[in-house]
């Protein structure tokens, strides 16, 4: 278990072998995890599977104070087999589904995050004990949303690891502007149609459509958290077209920018 805290978070995308739980303290950003592509804040509690692809990025120029908390356990940390056992079948079905990253609400949230900050100053045999009652708490949560689509099957290696990273570290600082095929396929040094092959087996999308899908991301967060006019919102997110920044929102979101802002007002004040 480890606590991260800096100016922005700036793990790449990568994966590895243990079960992770992530939880937000501080900052927000878009959250990577398998083929999914969303917003995080504060409050963001996320279970991951092993070798489950993900990253968390800042979106936001300020250099701000970020903070989380994560922790990270072995399948077998407490033996080989434990999980068939009866009474560890609930735990094991929320495993099962940690393979496509699962988010939970904020109710339960608030529940797991006083047993990870005590975590810290714990005994081994004290943390394995409080791993139990979390992964015990999360697998009866009511509220939980899974992050990946069905058919996503991570089968990264190192080196598309690496090439995803240089991807996303791109997008990051050049979606204001328009982003051509033969530009991204040379910044992993791959010719246009192998770039194409392999974006859309590691994603289960294409290239243009992930962009677009990010692009409205931050077009949400900056409806939500700014008070501009739709049309700077739209400039802001890297479209120069109106028009097209309202369809590619209404097929993202299922709403005009105008209604999904207005949702998030009543939300609040709600």
């Amino acid at each position: 278990m480890f606590t991260y805290l800096g100016s922005k978070f700036n793990a790449p995308w990568h994966f590895h072998p243990e079960f992770e739980l992530t939880y937000i303290a501080k900052s927000n950003g878009m959250r990577y995890v398998g083929d999914s592509v969303l917003e995080f804040e504060k409050g963001d509690l996320v279970l991951l599977g092993p070798n489950l692809p993900h990253c968390w990025k800042n979106t936001n120029d300020n250099e701000v104070e970020s903070k989380s908390i994560v922790l990270q356990w072995r399948e077998d940390f407490i033996g080989e087999g434990w999980l068939t056992r009866t009474e560890f079948s609930d735990i094991g079905k929320l495993l099962t589904l940690a393979s496509r990253g699962v988010k939970f609400g904020s109710t339960v949230t608030k529940k797991i995050v006083p047993v990870l900050c005590r975590m810290e100053e714990q005994t081994p045999f004290e943390n394995i004990i409080s791993l139990l009652q979390v992964l015990n708490v999360l697998a009866h949560s009511k509220n939980k949303t899974v992050l990946s689509g069905n058919n996503f099957a991570p089968k990264l290696n190192v080196k598309a690891n690496e090439r995803i990273s240089l991807i996303h570290n791109f997008v990051i600082e050049n979606y204001r502007r328009q982003i051509t095929l033969k530009e991204i396929s040379g910044v992993v040094s791959m010719s246009e149609e192998s770039f194409c092959r392999f974006f859309k087996k590691t994603f289960s999308k294409s290239f243009f459509t992930f962009l677009n899908e990010y692009k409205i991301k931050l077009a949400c967060q900056l409806l939500i958290d700014s008070n501009k006019q739709v049309a700077e919102i739209a400039f802001l997110s890297g479209y120069e077209s109106l028009p097209f920044f309202y369809r590619q929102f209404n097929k993202f979101i299922k709403c005009t920018p105008l209604i999904y802002q207005q949702k998030y007002a009543r939300a609040f004040v709600n």
